[in-house]
């Protein structure tokens, strides 16, 4: 981390630069599985906000504030900015938000199509699409970042990675 002395010493060029710097995009997130997956989320979410604010415009909040939630996430991921916040556990995080945003979007998705208008019809396609989006990276942070070392048999609940007893083996018939 540069000091205000070491900035102060720089050309003001140098010093603005090395400010910004936590904030350079990394471009093999984009690329990446979770970049992708965010990515998707963001414009899926965007597609239905356009389709509620058409049709019904009470729902179009949940879908904007969604929006914005994977916005902040994108940027943070993509600009690496979250390890900084080391006290934070992100996974959980964003598992919380994608299990948030599957029972948001579940509920918003079958009350709109109750109105049979087109807009709201397609607002409910692309809201199980979406869902399924959420459902697919939920289960992604799940396996890689909260249960790493889970492996056939090994049992988590008890917190010491104790392995299951083998099954009998099947009778003879």
């Amino acid at each position: 981390m540069l000091s205000a002395l070491d900035r102060r010493d720089r050309p003001p060029e140098e010093a603005a630069a090395a400010g910004l710097q936590g904030f350079a995009v990394d471009k093999t997130f984009l690329s990446s599985l979770k970049g992708i997956l965010l990515e998707t989320e963001l414009a899926l979410t965007f597609i239905i906000f356009i389709c509620f604010t058409a049709s019904i415009s009470a729902y179009m909040a949940a879908a904007l504030l969604e929006f914005f939630i994977t916005l902040a996430f994108l940027f943070l991921y993509a600009t690496q900015y979250h390890q900084r916040f080391d006290r934070l556990n992100w996974p959980c995080l964003d598992f919380l938000r994608c299990v948030s945003a599957i029972i948001i979007f579940l509920v918003v998705s079958f009350a709109a199509v109750t109105s049979r208008d087109g807009a709201a019809i397609a607002a409910f396609v692309f809201g199980i699409i979406l869902v399924s989006v959420f459902a697919y990276d939920a289960f992604k942070i799940y396996r890689t970042e909260m249960a790493p070392g889970a492996t056939q048999g090994e049992c988590l609940c008890s917190g010491r990675g104790d392995t299951l007893p083998p099954a009998a083996p099947a009778a003879p018939a």
